[in-house]
Parts: structure tokens; C-alpha cells; sequence
């Protein structure tokens, strides 16, 4: 079930539908003047379309045709110049130099200009391969110049023909990685929870949710068809989008107190209950997914419905026999899971209504309103450029070293007089990456991919002997290649080196033999110049930047926190577009640490620097955007109208809390450990107290349905979460005490 549902997601992905269109972008101007013996002809232009086609990633269609139309201009005029400097070793190693460091700090910018600086890189080397002169040149930059219009208009009619595919199919990535997520959520509610396995599972998980959120943010808010709701697909997913959101705020929401939990309530079996159903919600957003990326209509099988009355009459049953004024605490943490639970199987049946497109949906000031303030602008500013040419940027040491290793690979080259040198330069381009985690990956991948992918293209053409048959084959590699190539760099590797093989046989039959040792062996090289740079050219350790991001999220969970603690207090205006951005910030900081945390778990172990405690800041920080979700989500859905003044007081103190972690990872000395700490009982137990002592009264004379314990609840649930997110404050407050610490005693020992 798990390997056809993946194989269904797969097939209906944005991923298979960008290699096909990549594939036939790039191999129809080749077949169609290899038809009319023009080869040279077609496979220039097959090399503008390839240039273009790293550029056509997923967004907006304005941003889409923009960026392919400056990469059109920008590798034409690389290849030109580069042309002409190939008839000179030192202009080429002056070019390939300045070329490798310029068009690496694009990288500054967002990954589409970033595509674009990788384009021209790519023309660089290639141009490489055949050296041109005089008009030869000319006429070559125009055939690549019709090559890139023809990848730009054969990849926007495609689209024109399928306005909201790319859309579609974002949306089923979004759901399929809040499914998983919340898959990830039930094991909470195993019998015996690994936790640690489970926060880095979640932690890994968010980041992606994030990164498939921003994608389907942009181009959803930036295509004004959709934005102004003119049609009824446009209205759905639009829907789709925002309630999934929600939907993920909820899931987030639903953190508790799991030890104390499985203490009070394994032995009820009620835990093992939540968690079937949330495998089941899980399952059900998948079935959404795939009907979603299909554009197909979804149909609500009732499992989950059938499944939550059952969990509702165990709960009751329990509660009836089994609560008492000793364990009412505990019973209202075990109600509100259940809430959430309820709330969660509502908001997954609902989004079943969507995928029938209805023209019922009307347009309404709200959806296009809720739209506001969600992108902010991308501005290709120069001094951005300017202000990062300085060893503290980690894309100016990222450019030193792309600009030194192709400089040095293209020296070795011309020392040891290697064949097909450009292969070498071509491998440092794709391997070599801002993180060394990334670097490390993907030199592995190249090296293991390059030698099993040669070995299966020599064992097709030992056994395939029919020109036709082989051209077949080359394709679906090719297709397969660029089907996986943005998301398993090594599948990809592995299905490049077969169809690299069969072409070059194709064009050059007699020499095959040379080929694949250039092939494995400027690889080598490329992969070892990559690594050994990577490793010791101007390196910068994750160990040395997480405090940024640790200082990020910290400033933008007060920012968020201060937004939505203020809505409790009594003189309070719900403004929910500045929610709704203050959290997004907040989502993005916390995936960008643990992202980083992530990427120093890669590092050598010598440079993995106060990982403990960095660790626990991580996760820590996911609690506390749990509590927050839970905070929003009572007042979003209107499940609490408790409101007091005395938020103010706890606002106030957990924000200064903080603010002493932002001034501590600032290098600002203060004193973290002496604070004042509040007495959470003391100032909600007024109103709390009263409201359980008359609820345990009601309990002994078995009234369980009153109007004191709605309010108890409500006020309860909210003084809980205020009391929960002040205490992770402090514990957030003594961890990067501790860091600090750590870090100065590390100092101390190296000096």
C-alpha cells in the first residue's frame, strides 16, 4: 500500500510532470534537425534549451518567463566571451576565475537568480568542450539565444494549457508533508514514545513543510487570477491553501505533557486510541493529496468519523467511572487532546469539499484580504552584493572557493593534459555547495552514481545493439535524470551516467572506450578538488552562524508572541492577517535553525560545537511554537473567550525572559540567572480556584454537564498555555546560559 501510494504520488507530482517537460524541451530541437542531418545545429540549440530549463523551476509565471529571459541573455554573452578567451590560457583561467566567483554570490539572492548564475557557469564550461573562432562564435550564441526562446515558449504553452497543474501539485507536496507530519505526531502515543527520535523526525519535517509552504505561498499569492478569485479552481485552492495551513497550525497545537499522560492513562488503552487516529487523518490527507495533485475529486471514506465516535464513547466512559477531583487535572489535558483531535478529523473531512471545484464557492472580501502581507519583495539589490564581499558572508567564502577549485581543476587539466577537462570543472560546479553537509552529500552521490551508472550504460550497449533501441533507452534515463534531479541527487547521478553513455556512442562509436576513462576519472578529480576545498579553503563551520539563526527565531517568537498574548488581555482587536505573517516568520526562523542544526550534524565531529545544547534550544523553541499554535488556535476558532489583564504581567515576563537569550547570543553580559521567577498560581489561581473547587462539587454529586465546566475548561486551557510558554522561556533562558558557557569555557581552553 505504502510503495503504490508513493508510487502514485510520485507519478502525479510536480517532479515527473518537470522532467518530461525538461526532456522534450531539451531533445526535440536535436531530433528534429538531427531529421534533416543539421546535428551540430540541433544540439546547439539543445544547449540553450538545457541552460534555460535550470531556471524553470516552480513559481509564478511572470517570475518564471522574466528569469528564463535573462538567463536567455546572460549565457549567450558568457559563452561569447568566454569563446574568445579560450585562445589564451591565461584569459581562461582569469575567466573561469572572476566567472566562478561572480556568478556563485548570486547565490545571495533567491534560488531562481541563483539557477541563473548556475546556467552561465554551465555555459562557461561547456564551451569549453569545442572551442570556436571568428563569426563561428557569433552564430553559435544565436543558436543557443533560439534555443532558450524555444525552452521559454514550449515551457509557458505548456503551462498555458494546464494553468493550475504546478499549483495542484504543490498543494499535494504541502499535504503529503503535513501527513506525514502528523504521522510523525502519533508516536507521542506509543506505548513507549522514543522522544528524541521523534523531535529530530519533526524538526527534519518542518523544514520541509516550510520550504514546500514558501513555494506554494509565492506563486498562489503572486498570480492574480487566484489572488482575485475569478474562477472556482482558483477559489478551491486557494482554500485548499489556506485551511492546510491552518490545519498544520493545529497539529502543531496539539502538544502536551506526554510523560505525565502515559503515566496516568496507559493502562486505559485511550493514548493507543488517539494515536490510531491520527494514523488514520494521516492516511486520509494522503488520499486528499494524491486526488489534489491529480486534480481528481476525493471522497470521504467516514473511517475517521466512525473511528473518533468510538474514541468519544471510551473517553465518556471513562469519565464517567474513572474522574474524580484527584485526577481532574489530568482528565482536562486527556479532553483536550481530544478537542484538538475532533477539531483535526472536522478540518481533514472539509478539505474533501474542495477538490469537487464547486462554483457554490463565492467570492469573499475575506479570502482576498487574508492574502495581504504574506510575500514580501525580492528585490535584486546590488548593494546586497556589495555589502557580502567580506570574509563574514558564507556566500563571498562559497564564491572563493567555487572561483579557486575551477581555477585549480582547469590548471591540473592543462598540466596532466586530461581529456574532456571540462567534465572536471563541470563536477566542482554541481558538487560543491554552500554547506559542507550538502558538499559532503553530494561528492558521495557523484563518485557512487558516476561508477554504477557506468557500468550500466557499458552493460546496454554490450547487450543492445539497435541505434533506435538505444535512443529509447537514453531518453527515459534522460526523463528519469531530470525527474529526480531537484530532489535525490544520487537516483539522478546514477540515471545521468547511462544516458551520457549512450550518447557519446551514439555521436562517437570508436572512442567510447576513452570516454567513459575521462568520464570516471575527471569525476575523480572534480569530486577530490570539491572536497578537499570544501574541507580546508576558507571553511565556515554551522558552529560559527547558528547563533544568527538562534537569534532569529528568539526575536521572531517575541514578535509573534507579543501579537498574540495581547489579544487576551481585555481591551484587545483580533488582527488576523498580522497574526497569521508574525507566525509565518516565526515558523520560517524555527525551520532555518534546526535546519542549521542539521547541517552541523554533518560536519566533522571536531567542528560540531555545544550540539547538546544547541539541540535542546531546538527543540525547546518547537515546544514553544507548539504552545503558541495552541494559544492561536483557541482564539482563531473561538474555543476560549477568556480574557484578563493579568496576561499582561506574564506577557511582560516571559518576553523579557527572551530578551535576555536574544542579548546573551548577542555576546551581551547579562546576568540570565537572576530573575525573579513569577508564581503562575498566584496570579491565576482567583479565578481558577473558584472554578475548580465548584467543578469538583459538581463532580462528587455527578453533574458533569454544566456551564462551570465549559468556562473551566476555557479558562483553564488558556492560563495553562501562558503558564507552559513562561516556564519554556525560562528553560530556553538557563540553555543558552549553559551555551554561553560552554562556548567560553571551549575559548578559554583553546587560548
Amino acid at each position: 500500500m505504502i510503495n503504490s501510494r508513493a508510487y502514485i504520488n510520485f507519478i502525479n507530482g510536480r517532479f515527473f510532470s518537470e522532467g518530461l517537460r525538461i526532456t522534450f524541451g531539451i531533445v526535440i530541437p536535436a531530433f528534429l534537425f538531427g531529421f534533416f542531418n543539421e546535428l551540430p545545429i540541433g544540439i546547439a540549440l539543445s544547449t540553450g534549451a538545457l541552460c534555460v530549463s535550470i531556471t524553470d523551476s516552480a513559481g509564478p509565471v511572470k517570475h518564471r518567463a522574466i528569469g528564463m529571459m535573462f538567463c536567455i541573455l546572460i549565457v549567450s554573452l558568457v559563452f561569447v566571451i568566454t569563446s574568445f578567451a579560450l585562445f589564451s590560457a591565461l584569459f581562461t583561467a582569469l575567466i573561469i576565475f572572476v566567472f566562478g566567483f561572480v556568478f556563485s554570490m548570486l547565490s545571495i539572492y533567491n534560488a531562481r537568480v541563483s539557477s541563473i548564475g548556475l546556467s552561465a557557469l554551465l555555459i562557461m564550461v561547456l564551451s569549453m568542450q569545442t572551442p570556436l573562432a571568428g563569426s563561428a562564435i557569433f552564430l553559435h550564441a544565436f543558436y543557443l539565444i533560439v534555443g532558450g526562446v524555444w525552452y521559454l515558449l514550449f515551457s509557458l504553452t505548456l503551462n498555458s494549457l494546464k494553468p493550475y497543474k504546478i499549483i495542484q501539485q504543490l498543494s499535494g507536496e504541502f499535504l503529503t508533508g503535513v501527513a506525514d507530519y502528523l504521522k510523525t505526531r502519533a508516536s507521542f502515543y506509543d506505548d513507549h514514545p522514543d522522544y528524541d527520535r521523534t523531535y529530530k523526525s519533526l524538526l527534519l519535517q518542518q523544514i520541509q513543510i516550510q520550504a514546500q509552504q514558501e513555494s506554494l505561498n509565492e506563486i498562489l499569492f503572486k498570480t492574480r487570477a487566484i489572488t482575485k478569485n475569478s474562477t472556482k479552481a482558483g477559489r478551491s485552492l486557494l482554500k485548499i491553501y489556506l485551511d492546510v495551513s491552518d490545519l498544520f497550525e493545529s497539529i502543531m497545537s496539539t502538544y502536551q505533557q506526554y510523560e505525565v499522560l502515559h503515566k496516568r492513562f496507559d493502562e486505559t488503552g485511550i493514548l493507543e486510541e488517539f494515536r490510531k487516529q491520527l494514523i488514520i487523518l494521516s492516511a486520509e490527507l494522503h488520499l486528499i493529496a494524491n486526488a489534489v495533485a491529480a486534480g481528481n475529486i476525493s471522497k470521504n471514506n467516514d473511517l475517521s468519523t466512525i473511528n473518533l465516535s468510538y474514541i468519544n464513547e471510551k473517553f465518556e466512559h471513562l469519565r464517567q467511572n474513572f474522574m474524580n477531583e484527584k485526577n481532574l487535572n489530568d482528565f482536562i489535558g486527556l479532553g483536550r487532546i481530544l478537542n484538538n483531535i475532533e477539531g483535526l478529523t472536522e478540518k481533514i473531512n472539509g478539505l474533501h469539499y474542495y477538490t469537487h471545484y464547486e462554483k457554490s464557492q463565492r467570492k469573499t472580501k475575506e479570502t482576498v484580504l487574508s492574502t495581504q502581507n504574506f510575500n514580501e519583495a525580492q528585490n535584486i539589490d546590488p548593494d546586497l552584493f556589495l555589502n557580502n564581499l567580506n570574509f563574514s558572508s558564507n556566500i563571498f567564502r562559497h564564491s572563493l572557493r567555487v572561483a579557486t577549485s575551477l581555477l585549480s581543476g582547469y590548471l591540473i587539466s592543462l598540466l596532466f593534459h586530461i581529456g574532456h577537462n571540462y567534465w572536471i570543472l563541470l563536477t566542482i560546479i554541481v558538487i560543491l555547495k554552500p554547506a559542507y553537509s550538502l558538499t559532503k552529500s553530494r561528492n558521495k552521490d557523484r563518485l557512487i552514481g558516476t561508477f554504477i551508472g557506468v557500468i550500466i550504460g557499458v552493460l546496454i550497449l554490450f547487450v543492445v545493439k539497435n541505434n533506435f533501441a538505444l535512443m529509447v533507452i537514453m531518453l527515459v534515463f534522460m526523463a528519469g535524470c531530470y525527474m529526480f534531479i531537484r530532489t535525490k541527487y544520487f537516483i539522478s547521478v546514477l540515471l545521468m551516467t547511462p544516458y551520457l553513455v549512450i550518447f557519446f556512442h551514439l555521436i562517437y562509436p570508436s572512442s567510447i572506450t576513452s570516454l567513459l576513462y575521462d568520464r570516471l576519472l575527471d569525476t575523480s578529480l572534480g569530486s577530490a578538488i570539491a572536497f578537499v576545498a570544501s574541507l580546508f579553503f576558507v571553511p565556515i563551520w554551522e558552529h560559527t552562524t547558528i547563533k544568527k539563526y538562534m537569534q532569529s527565531v528568539t526575536q521572531k517568537n517575541i514578535l509573534y508572541y507579543n501579537k498574540l498574548a495581547v489579544n487576551y488581555t481585555e481591551e484587545s482587536i483580533l488582527n488576523r492577517n498580522e497574526l497569521k505573517h508574525t507566525r509565518q516568520q516565526a515558523l520560517t526562523a524555527l525551520a532555518n535553525v534546526s535546519d542549521a542544526f542539521n547541517r552541523m550534524l554533518s560536519e566533522p565531529k571536531r567542528f560540531q560545537k555545544n550540539v547538546e545544547q544547541v539541540y535542546r534550544f531546538v527543540v525547546l523553541n518547537h515546544i514553544l511554537t507548539s504552545h503558541f499554535s495552541a494559544l492561536s488556535y483557541y482564539l482563531t476558532e473561538n474555543k476560549s473567550s477568556f480574557k484578563s489583564d493579568v496576561f499582561l504581567i506574564v506577557m511582560e515576563n516571559t518576553t523579557s525572559n527572551l530578551k535576555m537569550v536574544n542579548d546573551m547570543l548577542s555576546g551581551i553580559n547579562v546576568n540570565s540567572l537572576a530573575e525573579n521567577t513569577l508564581n503562575m498560581k498566584e496570579y491565576f489561581s482567583t479565578e481558577t480556584e473558584l472554578l475548580l473547587q465548584t467543578r469538583k462539587t459538581e463532580i462528587l454529586e455527578g453533574n458533569f454537564e454544566t456551564d462551570t465546566k465549559t468556562k473551566f475548561i476555557q479558562t483553564k486551557s488558556v492560563t495553562d498555555q501562558f503558564t507552559f510558554i513562561y516556564n519554556v522561556s525560562l528553560d530556553i533562558k538557563k540553555c543558552i546560559n549553559t551555551y554561553i558557557k560552554e562556548e567560553l569555557t571551549e575559548k578559554v581552553s583553546a587560548f
